[in-house]
């Protein structure tokens, strides 16, 4: 698992400040400039290799874990199902709150069901605090989280994270910004 272009194309990325938060800017982070198809599927094929796809669905956030979750539902034949920001005020529908480093947001869960088995997949985990809110709400529906991935590490606090959800994250590259610079860690 060399994911070569995606660590070529993360040393590329601008970085741009949100207050005090620096934000890399990524095709698979952001969806701009624009998303290479061979990096969207190296990348993939890197969370297939490290994954527990012993599942019922794939679950993602809105909106940049989408195209993981599509990808990776078309390679494994597992259906997906995306966190919203939007309510639709279905039957059963879970509302949570998202705190992440630059913005706090309602997110809604429909479609999953006490019992079902899901497999998180994400872009980024920075804080904790989407993740986290989401464990806690399926914990709560009595739902088993089979694994989570993440494409990008940036953060030093990763084990505080895991202890805190109480389960491992996997990821694939850790990063930090250093001078205005992604960096590779």
């Amino acid at each position: 698992m060399a994911l070569e272009a995606l660590k070529a194309s993360l040393v590329r990325s601008p970085v741009v400040k949100r207050g005090d938060y620096d934000y890399f800017v990524h095709p698979l982070t952001d969806g701009i400039p624009r998303v290479d198809p061979q990096l969207l599927n190296e990348v993939v094929d890197a969370m297939i290799e490290v994954g527990n796809f012993d599942c019922d669905v794939i679950m993602t956030i809105e909106a940049l874990g989408i195209p993981l979750a599509t990808a990776l539902s078309f390679k494994t034949g597992k259906p997906f199902n995306i966190v919203r920001k939007k309510q639709y005020s279905l039957p059963g529908e879970v509302s949570i709150s998202q705190v992440t480093g630059y913005s706090k947001n309602a997110l809604f869960i429909n479609g999953i069901n006490a019992g079902d088995r899901v497999l998180i997949v994400d872009d980024v985990v920075s804080t904790g605090g989407t993740l986290w809110a989401l464990v806690e709400a399926l914990k709560s529906m009595h739902v088993k989280i089979a694994d989570i991935i993440v494409v990008v590490e940036k953060t030093d606090k990763k084990a505080e994270i895991e202890r805190k959800l109480g389960m491992p994250i996997k990821t694939l590259v850790k990063v930090g910004v250093a001078d205005g610079k992604v960096v590779l860690l």
